[in-house]
C-alpha cells in the first residue's frame, strides 16, 4: 500500500501485489501520471468484453446510431464510479470486498458475496460465448467445441504466474491495442454517417419507451458498468506506491482519476465504434437478424472477408483480455469477503467449469442463433447485480474517519446516490416488465 517498499516482481494473485510500482515524489506530474498509469487500462478490459459487443452489435442492427447515448452515459457513469472505487482504494488502503467484511454483519456480507460471484459468472458466460464465436469464425469449429476449449484458458493464467504487475498490464494494452486497431480499419471499410452519430449521441425519450430499446440500454449499462470492476479497482489501484508523504494519497488520487477517465474514454470510443459498425452494416439491412452470433457472416458480403477475420481476432483479443481481470476480480472478492485464498488457476478453473455450463445449455437450446440473446441477457444480469455493490461503495467513501480526510464531497456524493437511485429505479422496473 502507500508508503511501502515496493516489490520487483509479483505474483499474479491479488494478496500478493501490494507495492509494486513506485512514483518518486520529485517526477513531473506527466512522468509520474505513466509511473502511475495501469490500473485504469486493466478496468477499462471490462468495459469492452464480448458482453458490450453483444449489446453495441443487437442496439446498433436495431436501432442504428439511436443508443450511442445509452453508450456515452454509461460510460461517464463508469468514470465516476470508478473513480470512487480507486479513491476508497487509496485512502481506505483496503478494497471494498475487505470493507465490506469488516463492517458489515456476516449475513449481509455472505449475501454481497454471492451477488458478486453471480455477478463474474455472468460476465465469464459472455467471455465464453465471446472466445468460442470468434474461434468458430477463425478455424470454423463448432460453437460447442469453442466453447468447450476455452476452458482451456486456466493456462494463461498459468502462464502469467510469477509476472510482475507491469508486465501484466503490458499483456493487456497489447490485447486492447488489438481490438482498438480492429475497430479502425472496419470504421475504415464502413464509413459512417457523421450527422446521424452526433443525433444519436442525444438522448431519446421516446426511443427509450420502446420496451426493447429500454431493454438493450440496461443491457448496455450492465456491459459497462461492471460489479466486479468496482472490487476489483479499489484493490489493484493499491499497487502504486507513492511516498509517505501528507499529500501523497492526494496525488495519488489525483492520478488514479486521470488513469481511470483516459482509459475509460478509449473503451467509450471503441464501445461507439462496435455500435456504429452495427449501425452502418445491419440497420435496414439485417434489421431482424442482425446480433453478435451472426454480425461476422453478415460483414463478409457488406465488407468484404478482410472485416470478417478482423472482427474474429478482435473479438478473440477482447474475450482473452477479459478473462485476466475476471480471475484478478474473482481473487480479490474470495480474499476479500471470505478471507479465503486458493490458487489463481483454481480459482479459474471453478469459475470457467461454472459458466461453461449456462453457455452450452443455450448453444444446445437455442442453437447458434440464440447466443447473441444470451449474451445481452448476462449482461442484464450484470446490471441486476450493480446496486448491491453500490450501495456499500457510496457509503463507504462518504465515511469521514474511514477515508481519512478523503471522503466523497457534497457533488461527488450527490451524484453517485443519483445514479444508484436512477439504476435501481431502471432495473426495478425492467424486472416488473419482464
Amino acid at each position: 500500500m502507500f508508503g511501502l517498499p515496493t516489490t520487483a516482481t509479483a505474483p499474479f494473485c491479488p494478496s500478493e501485489v501490494r507495492g509494486t510500482v513506485a512514483v518518486a515524489d520529485n517526477l513531473a506530474f506527466w512522468r509520474k501520471l505513466l509511473r502511475f498509469a495501469g490500473p485504469g487500462l486493466l478496468i477499462s478490459i471490462g468495459y469492452m468484453d464480448p458482453g458490450n459487443w453483444a449489446t453495441d452489435i443487437a442496439a446498433g442492427s436495431h436501432y442504428g446510431y439511436g443508443l450511442l447515448f445509452a453508450v456515452l452515459l454509461a460510460s461517464l457513469a463508469g468514470i465516476l464510479l470508478q473513480t470512487l472505487s480507486a479513491r476508497l482504494g487509496i485512502a481506505a488502503e483496503h478494497d471494498l470486498a475487505y470493507l465490506c467484511r469488516t463492517r458489515y454483519p456476516a449475513a449481509v456480507v455472505r449475501v454481497l458475496w454471492v451477488f458478486a460471484e453471480v455477478a463474474i459468472i455472468a460476465c465469464d458466460v459472455a467471455e465464453v460465448l465471446g472466445s468460442a464465436l470468434a474461434l468458430q469464425l477463425l478455424f470454423h469449429l463448432p460453437l460447442w467445441a469453442g466453447v468447450l476449449l476455452t476452458g482451456l484458458d486456466t493456462v494463461i493464467v498459468l502462464g502469467l504466474k510469477g509476472r510482475g504487475f507491469r508486465e501484466l498490464e503490458a499483456i493487456v494494452f497489447a490485447l486492447v491495442a488489438v481490438i482498438a486497431a480492429a475497430f479502425a480499419v472496419e470504421l475504415c471499410l464502413l464509413p459512417p454517417d457523421g450527422a446521424a452519430v452526433a443525433r444519436g449521441l442525444i438522448p431519446s425519450a421516446e426511443l427509450l419507451r420502446d420496451p426493447e430499446a429500454f431493454y438493450l440500454a440496461i443491457s448496455i449499462l450492465g456491459a459497462t458498468v461492471m460489479p466486479h470492476n468496482l472490487y476489483l479497482h479499489s484493490s489493484i489501484v493499491q499497487t502504486r506506491v507513492l511516498s509517505a508523504a501528507p499529500d501523497a494519497k492526494h496525488d495519488a488520487i489525483q492520478l488514479a482519476t486521470a488513469d481511470i477517465t483516459g482509459s475509460l474514454l478509449i473503451a467509450m470510443l471503441i464501445n461507439g465504434a462496435i455500435l456504429v459498425m452495427a449501425g452502418s452494416a445491419f440497420h435496414g439491412v439485417a434489421n431482424d437478424t442482425a446480433d453478435i452470433s451472426d454480425a461476422y457472416r453478415l460483414l463478409t458480403p457488406i465488407a468484404g472477408p478482410a472485416a470478417a477475420v478482423v472482427f474474429g481476432l478482435a473479438l478473440l483479443a477482447s474475450g482473452q483480455s477479459s478473462t485476466i481481470t475476471g480471475t484478478i476480480a474473482g481473487q480479490v472478492i474470495m480474499e476479500g469477503f471470505l478471507n479465503l485464498k486458493i490458487p489463481c488457476w483454481q480459482r479459474r478453473l471453478i469459475t470457467r467449469a461454472v459458466a461453461i455450463v449456462p453457455a452450452l445449455i443455450g448453444v444446445f437450446w437455442w442453437g447458434e442463433a440464440g447466443v447473441g440473446r444470451l449474451l445481452v441477457l448476462s449482461q442484464v444480469v450484470l446490471s441486476l447485480q450493480l446496486p448491491f455493490a453500490l450501495y456499500p461503495l457510496i457509503r463507504l467513501t462518504s465515511d469521514q474517519r474511514l477515508m481519512q480526510g478523503f471522503a466523497s464531497g457534497a457533488v461527488l456524493r450527490l451524484s453517485a446516490w443519483g445514479l444508484f437511485i436512477a439504476i435501481t429505479a431502471a432495473n426495478l422496473w425492467l424486472v416488473v416488465e419482464l
